[in-house]
């Protein structure tokens, strides 16, 4: 029998965008730190901890795929943070009966991103 295998989390995750410059700037504005590729790139990696955020250039882009969350340390400053910059998140930071606070908002081709921050104790505490 084989051992019993754990997510424990995402390595990367590739995003298509239709132009480059406007999705590097958008998520330079959120914080995320550049690895590879820019605004003039075909394919761009953003660090997020361990793992890694990819852009790839597409001629067109923006369906409703789904989402992909973040963990992150403070989700009101970064909400703040987002408003601050003329961003529109989707939702406000607030807390959910999973244990986590978070909110949404849509990079510029569509894709919807939710920041959380686990709560306190249960079962989705922050591991140390």
């Amino acid at each position: 029998m084989l051992d019993p295998v754990v997510i424990e989390t995402i390595s990367a995750v590739t995003l298509k965008t239709s132009d480059m410059r406007r999705a590097v700037a958008f998520y330079r504005t959120l914080g995320f730190v550049l690895r590879y590729g820019g605004e003039e790139a075909s394919f761009t990696s953003f660090s997020v901890g361990a793992t890694f955020l990819n852009l790839e250039h597409a001629a067109q882009s923006g369906s409703s795929w789904g989402r992909v969350v973040f963990y992150v340390s403070d989700v009101d400053a970064l909400h703040q943070r987002a408003l601050a910059a003329g961003l529109r998140p989707s939702t406000r930071p607030r807390d959910a009966q999973w244990n986590e606070r978070f909110f949404h908002i849509s990079d510029p081709d569509g894709h919807e991103l939710s920041f959380a921050q686990p709560l306190g104790s249960g079962p989705l505490e922050r591991r140390v």
